[in-house]
C-alpha cells in the first residue's frame, strides 16, 4: 500500500477508543502532525482540531463530521482484513508515532492493536494509555530509567533474550504467551534488553515517553 502521510516529524495518531483530548494535546508537543483513524476524527473535530489525514474504512465517521473535513484528507480503505489502526500503520511514513485511543476500551480492539505492533515492526509506534505505554522491542533496546521503575515484558510469540539492569533477568528464558511472561519487573540501573526476534512488547509508565522516544529513534531523526 502506498504511504498516504510522509513527514520528517513525529505523528500523533488518534483512534476512536476512550481517551482524554488533553493527553492528545500533550502529544502535539512531541508529535505535531495529527492523523486520525476513522472515528478518531470525531474527537479531533469536537476539540476544534483538524487532522492532516483521516484513514480507515469510515464505518465510525459520521456524515456530519465528514462534511467538515477537506475531502482530500479523507482516505477510505474499504478492505476488512485489517483494523483501522493497522491501515494507518501501513499508510504513514514518519520517524515515530504516538498512538492514542487504541487502548482502555474494548479488549478485542486493544489486543488487535498490540498484534498490529508486531505485524508492523518497521514502525516506531508507541501505544499511549492512561497509565502505561506499550511498544514493540527492537532487537536491542537501551534506556536509563529511575531505579524502581516498573518494566514489563510481554511476549507475543516464542522469544528469548538477555537483560541488564532488571531485578529479574530474562537470560536463558524462553518466553511465550502460553508459557512465561515478564510483567512487573523492576529497573535496578541502566537497562539493556536484547531479543532474538521482534515478538516482545515492552510496557512502561506513560510518563517516560520522552525517554522511550529518545531510545527508539536515532538522534539524526
Amino acid at each position: 500500500m502506498a504511504r498516504i502521510v510522509h513527514t520528517p516529524l513525529f505523528v500523533t495518531l488518534l483512534g476512536g477508543g476512550p481517551t482524554h483530548f488533553r493527553h492528545v494535546i500533550q502529544s502535539f508537543k512531541r508529535a505535531p502532525i495529527l492523523v486520525c483513524a476513522d472515528g478518531g476524527a470525531e474527537l479531533a473535530m469536537a476539540n476544534d482540531t483538524i487532522p492532516e489525514a483521516v484513514i480507515g474504512d469510515m464505518d465510525s465517521l459520521s456524515a456530519q463530521t465528514r462534511e467538515q473535513l477537506d475531502p482530500t484528507s479523507v482516505h477510505h480503505i474499504a478492505e476488512q482484513d485489517s483494523t483501522d489502526f493497522e491501515k494507518c500503520l501501513r499508510s504513514i511514513e514518519a520517524p515515530a508515532i504516538l498512538a492514542h485511543g487504541f487502548t482502555g476500551g474494548r479488549l478485542d480492539h486493544e489486543l488487535a492493536a498490540c498484534t498490529a505492533l508486531v505485524r508492523h515492526p518497521e514502525q516506531a509506534c508507541i501505544l499511549m494509555g492512561e497509565e502505561d505505554l506499550c511498544f514493540l522491542a527492537p532487537h536491542e533496546f537501551e534506556i536509563d530509567l529511575p531505579a524502581g521503575t516498573r518494566f514489563s515484558l510481554y511476549p507475543m510469540g516464542e522469544v528469548s533474550g538477555r537483560s541488564h539492569g532488571l531485578k529479574y533477568p530474562i537470560d536463558g528464558l524462553l518466553m511465550s504467551p502460553a508459557t512465561r511472561g515478564g510483567t512487573s519487573n523492576e529497573v535496578t540501573g541502566p537497562v539493556k534488553v536484547t531479543v532474538n526476534t521482534r515478538l516482545m512488547l515492552i510496557l512502561l509508565p506513560v510518563e517516560h515517553v520522552d525517554l522511550v522516544l529518545k531510545s527508539l529513534v536515532s538522534p539524526s531523526q
